[in-house]
C-alpha cells in the first residue's frame, strides 16, 4: 500500500460577511495538520469566488470564468478526499457551496467526503443530509460519521480554541474514517480508473 500522504481539500462553504467559518476551519485544519497521513489544502470559497451564471449546454463559458475556475478546479481534482465545512442556512447549505459543487463533476468521482457542520441546536445536520444526496449524484462517497457543532459559537474560547473534548474526539473519528476511504478509493482508482 502506498505511503504517500492523502491530499485533503477542505472546502469552506460559507461566504457570509462576518462568518464563523474561519474559526471552525482553523480548528479542523489543526486536526488535519497533526496527522502524518494527510496533507491539507483549504479551498475557501469566500476567497476564491466562482461565477454564478452557467453557460448554455455546449456553449463556452463567459469571459473570466476559466480564470476563476483555474484557482479552484485543479485543487479539487488533485484531492484524494474532501472535508466540507458548512453552516446551515434555512435547513440547507449555502448557495456558494452548491455553486462550487455544480461547476465540477469528475473532480468528485469515487472520492470520499467528510463533513464538519455548525449551527444552532441542529448543529448543521440538515445541511449535511442534503449534501449527502447531492454528492451521491456526483459519484462521491460520504463518510457516515460527521462532526456537528451545536451552538458552535459557545464551543470556542476567546482565542478560538475548542473547549469541548467530545468535539475533538468526533473530529478524530471522522478523519480516521475519511483516511480509510481515501486510501481505499485512491488504490482502487489507481488499479482501475472510475467510469461514471
Amino acid at each position: 500500500m502506498s505511503k504517500q500522504q492523502l491530499r485533503i481539500a477542505v472546502v469552506v462553504g460559507s461566504t457570509r460577511e462576518g462568518r464563523f467559518a474561519p474559526v471552525v476551519t482553523r480548528w479542523i485544519k489543526g486536526h488535519l495538520d497533526q496527522r502524518d497521513d494527510m496533507d491539507v489544502d483549504v479551498v475557501d470559497l469566500g476567497e476564491t469566488p466562482l461565477p454564478t451564471v452557467f453557460p448554455a449546454f455546449g456553449q463556452p463559458p463567459a469571459p473570466g470564468t476559466a480564470e476563476a475556475l483555474a484557482v479552484v478546479s485543479p485543487r479539487l481534482a488533485a484531492a484524494d478526499a474532501f472535508v466540507f465545512v458548512t453552516p446551515e442556512y434555512n435547513h440547507s447549505f449555502p448557495a456558494p457551496l452548491k455553486n462550487a459543487i455544480d461547476w465540477h463533476n469528475e473532480q468528485w468521482h469515487a472520492k470520499p467526503v467528510g463533513f464538519v457542520s455548525y449551527g444552532g441546536i441542529s448543529g448543521g445536520l440538515r445541511a449535511v443530509e442534503q449534501l449527502r444526496l447531492v454528492m451521491a449524484e456526483l459519484h462521491a462517497t460520504t463518510i457516515r460519521n460527521t462532526v456537528s457543532l451545536q451552538h458552535a459559537w459557545g464551543l470556542f474560547d476567546e482565542e478560538h480554541t475548542m473547549k469541548d473534548a467530545e468535539c475533538d474526539a468526533a473530529a478524530k473519528a471522522m478523519l480516521d474514517q475519511l483516511a480509510w476511504w481515501a486510501q481505499a478509493l485512491r488504490d482502487a482508482r489507481t488499479v482501475r480508473p472510475y467510469a461514471a
